[in-house]
C-alpha cells in the first residue's frame, strides 16, 4: 500500500470509528460488536505506525471521543478517568510485563474482571454520597446523581469515611435482567437492546430516575480517585479498604507476580465468566504498587501501568434439528431455532430466536444445516448463519396457518412478520393477559406470567375480566401462594380499577395502539362509550393517527367479544373515564416527528413526552414540522427533513428543550 492509498484508508477508518464512538458513548446505540470496533481500531493503529507522517492530533488513536451529552449538567473530573489500552494476545501481555520490568525488578500485579458496563465516579463528603457522574471523555462527564441513587450497591452513607472520597466504578445490568428485558422487547415486536452495556448506559442516562430504578442496575467499584487524609501504597490495599467501607468491589481480584500467573488468571476468568450474573468482556492487568505507577505515568490516552485483555467472541457450530414457531401477544409468529446443545460463553444453549421469515431467507437457513451460533453480549444466543447446508434440504417455510389456533396467517403491508389475526387464538389470549397486567398497562403487581399461567391452567381466568372476580380461596391453591401474597395480589387488582382510561385502552392490546396512542384516544373521547362508538374518520382526525390505526380501533370495538369484555370490566368497577393529567406548555406550538431508534426512549414514550409538554406528535414530516427527533436508522423521514430544511434534534437535545424550560420556572 502506497501513501496515497494509506491516506484514503486512514480517513475512511477514522470516519467510521468517530461515527461509532458517537453511537456508543453519546447515544448508547452501538451498531458494531466490540470485536468489530476493535478490528477497525487495530487496523488504524497499524497504518499510522507504518505511515507516522499521516498521524494528526484529532485521530481517534490520539483522543477519546466521548464528550458529555448536553442532556445533563457537565462535571469536570479533578482526576482524569483514563481508558485502558486493549490487547488481544498473550504476546502483548508479555510485552507489557517486559516494559514494566524495565522500571522495577520486584513486580506485583492485580488481575481483575473487566465488567461490561458504564464507568462512573462517586463522590462522598463526610461519608454522604453527594454527586455521581459518568466518565464522558475522561476530563468532563455528566451529572447523573439522582439516577445513581437508584443503583443497587451504591451506599448512601459510609461509616468511618474520610472528609472527602471519590471512587470509580462500573454500573452494569445483570445478565438475568438483560435477558428478561430483551425477551420482553422481542415479544412486543420491538428492537431489543444490543448488549448489556448499551442497556446499562441507556438506563442510567434517563431523565426520570424512576425508570432507572426499574431497570435493576448494579455496580462494582474498582478504584480510589481521591481520598483526603489517607495514603495508599498499593491497589490491592485500596480495594480491601473500600470493601471494608461497604462498597461492592471488583469481584475475585487476584494478586500475581509473573507473566505466566497473569496468563493463568486471564484463562480462569475467561473459563468461568459464564457462571456469574454480570457481563465480563475482558480481564484487566494493573501494576499494584502506586509508587511504580507514578514512575510509569500515562500517554495522552492510556496509563502505562495497566492493560485490558479482550476476549474474542466465541462462535461454535452445531446442527439445526428443528424450527419451532410461537405466537406473540399481537399475533406475530416468531420462529425459534432448536439445535444440538453447545457450551457457549459459560452455559449450555440449544435454542435461539430466528426473528422472522426474512431473517431465515437472508441466511438461507435449512433444517439439518450446520449453523454458526454465538451469544450477543455473551448472553443472548444468536444464529449467525449456515456453515454448511444439508444436502437436499429445502429453505424453511413459515406455516400458512397459526400453530396455536389453526387459522390462516397473513403478512400485512410493510411488516416483516407473519401474523395470526384470530382474536380468540389461545396463545394470543395468554400474552394479552400478560400485557393487560403489565407495567404501562393496568400494572397489577404480583400478576406476572407464571401466576397467570397457573390461573389459566386451573380454569380461573380466561380473559382479563376474570381477574376481577378472583377469590382468596382460588389464589391459595396456586403454587407458592400464602395468605399474604394472595392478599397483596387482590389488593393490586382492586387498585387497578382506579387507573385512568388511557391505561385501560393500552391494556386492551389493540393492534397498532401503544401508550401514546391510547393516551390520545382517551383524551380525545373522554369516555369508553364515546371511544367505542367513534368512526374511523373521527379517530383518524387525531394528530398522529393514520388510517391503519383508526381502522385497528374500529375493528377491535366492532367485535362482540371486545364489547362483552368492556361490559364485564365495567361491571367489575373498572374506571371508564379519562380524568386528564398534569401538562406543561414547554413545547407549545411545536410539531415534532419521531423517527428511528432512540437511545433510551421508545417511540411511544417520546411522543407521550411531546404531548405531555404541550407539543404535537405527528407521524409525517411536512413544512409545518418544527423538529424531527431522530435516532438510529432514521430513514426517509430524515431525508425529507433535510430537503425541507426542518431542524433535526437527537434525544439529548430533546431532553434539554424540556428540562431547560423546567429549570427556568
Amino acid at each position: 500500500m502506497d501513501e496515497q492509498q494509506a491516506r484514503a484508508r486512514i480517513e475512511q477508518l477514522r470516519a467510521e470509528i468517530r461515527k461509532n464512538d458517537d453511537l456508543y458513548y453519546n447515544q448508547d446505540a452501538p451498531e458494531l460488536e466490540d470485536f468489530e470496533y476493535d478490528a477497525l481500531t487495530r487496523e488504524l493503529k497499524a497504518l499510522e505506525r507504518e505511515f507516522p507522517q499521516l498521524i494528526v492530533p484529532d485521530s481517534p488513536t490520539q483522543i477519546i471521543d466521548a464528550a458529555a451529552s448536553s442532556s445533563f449538567e457537565k462535571v469536570p473530573h479533578a482526576v482524569k478517568m483514563e481508558s485502558l489500552q486493549d490487547v488481544f494476545s498473550f504476546e502483548e501481555v508479555e510485552d507489557f510485563v517486559r516494559r514494566v520490568s524495565e522500571e522495577s525488578e520486584q513486580l506485583t500485579f492485580v488481575v481483575e474482571s473487566k465488567i461490561d458496563g458504564l464507568s462512573v465516579s462517586l463522590e462522598y463528603r463526610d461519608g454522604v454520597f453527594v454527586r455521581g457522574s459518568t466518565r464522558g471523555d475522561g476530563l468532563v462527564g455528566e451529572d447523573v446523581t439522582a439516577n445513581l441513587k437508584k443503583v443497587k450497591g451504591i451506599p448512601k452513607k459510609l461509616k468511618g469515611a474520610p472528609a472527602f472520597l471519590e471512587v470509580r466504578g462500573e454500573v452494569y445490568m445483570p445478565k438475568d435482567t438483560f435477558a428478561a428485558v430483551s425477551a420482553a422487547q422481542e415479544n412486543e415486536g420491538g428492537k431489543p437492546f444490543k448488549n448489556p452495556r448499551n442497556a446499562a448506559a441507556g438506563s442510567l442516562r434517563q431523565k426520570d430516575p424512576k425508570i432507572t430504578a426499574s431497570r435493576g442496575l448494579e455496580i462494582f467499584v474498582f478504584n480510589v480517585q481521591q481520598c483526603e487524609g489517607k495514603t495508599f501504597y498499593s491497589h490491592a490495599e485500596s480495594l480491601n479498604w473500600l470493601a471494608g467501607l461497604g462498597f461492592s468491589v471488583s469481584p475475585r481480584f487476584k494478586t500475581v507476580y509473573t507473566a505466566e500467573q497473569i496468563r493463568e488468571e486471564i484463562d480462569r476468568i475467561g473459563r468461568t465468566r459464564g457462571e456469574v450474573n454480570y457481563g465480563i468482556d475482558g480481564a484487566v492487568v494493573k501494576v499494584d504498587d502506586f509508587r511504580l505507577r507514578n514512575m510509569l505515568g500515562s500517554t495522552s490516552k492510556f496509563p502505562r501501568w495497566a492493560i485490558a485483555f479482550k476476549y474474542p467472541p466465541e462462535v461454535k457450530e452445531t446442527e439445526l434439528r428443528s424450527i419451532e414457531v410461537s405466537v406473540g401477544r399481537t399475533g406475530v409468529l416468531t420462529p425459534t431455532a432448536v439445535f444440538d446443545p453447545i457450551f457457549l460463553a459459560g452455559t449450555t444453549v440449544s435454542r435461539a430466536s430466528l426473528h422472522n421469515e426474512d431473517f431465515i431467507r437472508e441466511r438461507e437457513i435449512r433444517i439439518g444445516d450446520r449453523i454458526r451460533v454465538r451469544k450477543a453480549g455473551d448472553i443472548i444466543p444468536e444464529v449467525l448463519g449456515a456453515a454448511a447446508h444439508k444436502e437436499g434440504a429445502p429453505v424453511f417455510e413459515m406455516p400458512a396457518v397459526c400453530p396455536s389456533c389453526g387459522q390462516p396467517v397473513s403478512r400485512l403491508p410493510g411488516e416483516a412478520a407473519l401474523r395470526c389475526l384470530n382474536p380468540e387464538c389461545p396463545a394470543q389470549q395468554m400474552r394479552n393477559l400478560i400485557h393487560f397486567a403489565s407495567r404501562g398497562a393496568m400494572e397489577i403487581d404480583g400478576c406476572g406470567p407464571a401466576v397467570l399461567e397457573q390461573l389459566v391452567a386451573k380454569g380461573y381466568v380466561a380473559n382479563a375480566a376474570d381477574l376481577y372476580s378472583l377469590t382468596m380461596e382460588q389464589l391459595l391453591t396456586l403454587d407458592k401462594f400464602k395468605e399474604k401474597s394472595a392478599s397483596n395480589l387482590l389488593a393490586a387488582i382492586a387498585r387497578s380499577k382506579g387507573n385512568n382510561l388511557d391505561r385501560l385502552v393500552n391494556a386492551l392490546g389493540i393492534r397498532n395502539i401503544g401508550e401514546t396512542a391510547a393516551a390520545a384516544l382517551a383524551e380525545r373521547f373522554g369516555q369508553m362509550d364515546s371511544l367505542m362508538d367513534a368512526s374511523e374518520e373521527e379517530i383518524g382526525a387525531i394528530d398522529g393517527f393514520g388510517g391503519i390505526m383508526a381502522q385497528s380501533v374500529v375493528e377491535f370495538f366492532s367485535k362482540p367479544g371486545s364489547r362483552d369484555l368492556i361490559e364485564r370490566l365495567r361491571a367489575a368497577g373498572v374506571n371508564m373515564t379519562y380524568t386528564g393529567e398534569e401538562k406543561t406548555d414547554y413545547l407549545a406550538g411545536m410539531t415534532i416527528v419521531v423517527t428511528g431508534t432512540l437511545p433510551t426512549l421508545s417511540r411511544d414514550e417520546a411522543e407521550a413526552l411531546i404531548r405531555k409538554n404541550g407539543g404535537k406528535a405527528t407521524g409525517s414530516v411536512s413544512k409545518k414540522t418544527s423538529y424531527l427527533l431522530a435516532g438510529e436508522a432514521a430513514g426517509s423521514k430524515l431525508t425529507k427533513a433535510g430537503e425541507l430544511g426542518i431542524p433535526v434534534i437527537d434525544e439529548a437535545a430533546f431532553f434539554e428543550m424540556i428540562h431547560k424550560n423546567q429549570e427556568s420556572i
